[in-house]
């Protein structure tokens, strides 16, 4: 007699009201969920003010190459005594001076690499926020899916729940009747309550995966569409590791943000080197006023007036300017300019070398997957038939309750496993996309072509042809 199959576990979860779960209508799909989190996610709206911020460094470097323009004015009063051989003299001025001035640098080699260091920057900073929208991408993926895969092991935790509540049943049935031993019952009570134990374990875990996908949103969802089965599980393209690593090192937004960083660190040794030479500036200077105060402004010389009244007083010229010695100053700013352009290098080289790596890794990663897929919904058919043989040899008493359940639990490792590498699948192959540089959201919009809105983790969990395969298994055995 089959004491349980994989078919008979489903349907008593679906069956038990204790272990039904919710269907709701107001399912979501993988691209809302990225809308969602591109509307509301914290962390994207910091970075888009913090590029809006590094942004501004442009024009204030460009402003140290721009005309300076300034006006003011001043009021004195004030009062000299002079000695003279006629004896003391006691003179007063005051008055009000109204003064603009204009400087147009015309030679500052350190402002105009520090302009282009600012223009790397930025450039830098645009690229690290385009990564950060990435990343995005595959944060909101990686969300949805722990969220799809809790759902599918919580289901899987359900059905060898109530198998093995099926065979303590059963065992008990069985003591009771004289057909077998109380250790029979006790093995499978033990089975039963480290079942029901991983199924409380698998419940938190899917509260756990919607608690980061609220967080992620900043939207309350209870239900998002699942995976269909017929998914394609197909090999990357190309299927080339030497193909993908090139497309990386070119296109991979990090990659490209330092290569700016290296840049704006050579500019910044050239800027702090421009230190030792010389600079030129155009300067005018006009002011009217009185007289008397205008004899004390000027130049801040204190210059006799020879006459009472207004005044004006223009001026235009060039003003150079020699570096002579600063007390070490430059050169010690230039060989710390020279020690961060090397460590940008080697930070550079660093992510490279990175680079390559998850590029290679995430390829492998992808064709092991695909292999994994298929031989983990071929072991679930044979788990299956295992479970059925196994149950059979316990009736005609070749076989003991602990063989039973070591062959369920295998069977529902088995699911979990399937389940894990569909999702492993599609994971690694968006890591590969992101570490290429091609992830977009034309990825996801693929992806959303394969989910259910009628998904239901307790019924659809596993492949929907799998009864058929496990009698075609059979047949040929």
């Amino acid at each position: 007699m089959r004491v349980l199959s994989l078919t008979f576990a489903i349907a008593a979860v679906l069956g038990s009201a204790a272990y039904a779960a919710p269907i709701t209508q107001d399912k979501v799909n993988l691209l809302e969920v990225y809308q969602l989190a591109v509307d509301n996610n914290a962390d994207l709206a910091a970075a888009h003010a913090d590029y809006k911020a590094q942004s501004e460094r442009v024009p204030q470097a460009r402003a140290g190459l721009l005309p300076q323009i300034g006006a003011g004015a001043s009021s004195s009063d004030s009062r000299s005594k002079v000695d003279t051989s006629m004896g003391s003299v006691t003179r007063s001025r005051s008055g009000t001076v109204y003064q603009a001035s204009l400087s147009q640098p015309l030679f500052r080699l350190d402002r105009w690499y520090q302009l282009q260091a600012a223009q790397a920057t930025n450039e830098q900073s645009a690229l690290e926020l385009s990564a950060i929208e990435q990343n995005l991408i595959l944060q909101s993926s990686e969300v949805y899916f722990s969220v799809l895969r809790a759902q599918d092991n919580l289901a899987a935790s359900r059905a060898e729940e109530a198998a093995f509540k099926r065979q303590f049943d059963l065992a008990s049935e069985r003591f009771d009747v004289g057909l077998s031993d109380k250790t029979d019952v006790l093995q499978a009570q033990a089975a039963y309550d480290a079942a029901r134990a991983n199924r409380m374990v698998a419940e938190r875990m899917v509260s756990d995966a919607f608690q980061a996908l609220i967080t992620l949103t900043n939207t309350e969802l209870s239900a998002l569409e699942g995976v269909k089965h017929s998914l394609p599980i197909l090999a990357p393209t190309p299927n080339d590791a030497t193909a993908w690593v090139n497309t990386a090192t070119e296109q991979n937004l990090l990659l490209q943000a330092i290569n700016y960083t290296v840049e704006a660190a050579q500019d910044s040794v050239k800027q702090r080197k421009s230190g030792h030479a010389p600079t030129l500036d155009a300067v005018a200077q006009y002011q009217k006023g009185d007289n008397d105060s205008m004899g004390f402004v000027n130049n801040g010389l204190p210059i006799m007036p020879t006459y009472n009244g207004k005044a004006e007083q223009s001026s235009i010229g060039l003003q150079l300017n020699i570096p002579l010695y600063t007390g070490g100053m430059t050169s010690s700013q230039v060989r710390e300019g020279v020690y961060r352009l090397d460590q940008a290098e080697q930070m550079r080289e660093s992510l490279r070398r990175k680079t390559v790596q998850d590029a290679r890794n995430f390829h492998r990663a992808v064709n092991t997957d695909v292999e994994q897929v298929q031989a983990r919904k071929q072991a679930i058919i044979s788990s299956q038939s295992a479970v059925e043989a196994t149950e059979i040899g316990y009736d005609v008493g070749t076989r003991n309750i602990v063989d039973v359940l070591d062959a369920q639990r295998q069977l529902y490792a088995s699911v979990r496993n399937y389940n894990n590498a569909r999702y492993d699948y599609i994971l690694n192959n968006l890591r590969l996309q992101q570490t290429a540089g091609v992830l977009s959201p034309d990825n996801l919009q693929a992806l959303s072509a394969y989910l259910n809105p009628n998904y239901n983790p307790d019924s659809d969990f596993l492949p929907p042809d799998l009864d058929k395969e496990i009698e075609a298994n059979l047949r040929r055995r």
